[in-house]
């Protein structure tokens, strides 16, 4: 069986969702274009540099005398412990990045008022 390859990514489909449902929520509250817009490109911009740092790299040299298997356990035992780790993280930084846009659009309101 090949490799199955998602289009858009996972991280463009979440990004798209997440645009959609604030669009959606900001008018429903009676935003203006401006301030939806201004939010989206927020959100956009924020997103896309979480996405970004999620990409994690790094190289792990097991010892020749590991068979083959055992190698696969232990891969299957970093990614699923890195796959843990950054879930866990990524919804931290969702709530900050909540509250972090709900502080930037408070602040564009007020700017504007002015």
């Amino acid at each position: 069986m090949g490799t199955v390859v998602e289009f858009p990514a996972q991280s463009a489909q979440g990004s798209a969702y997440l645009e959609k449902q604030l669009r959606q929520l900001l008018a429903a509250k009676g935003a203006d274009d401006a301030l939806i817009e201004f939010a989206s490109k927020q959100l956009s911009s924020t997103y896309r540099r979480l996405s970004e740092a999620e990409q994690y790299s790094f190289s792990v040299h097991f010892p020749e005398s590991l068979s083959g298997a055992e190698k696969e356990r232990l891969r299957d035992e970093i990614n699923a412990g890195l796959e843990g780790i950054r879930s866990e993280n990524h919804a931290l930084l969702l709530e900050l990045i909540a509250r972090l846009l709900l502080t930037e659009m408070r602040l564009y309101q007020e700017q504007r008022q002015d």
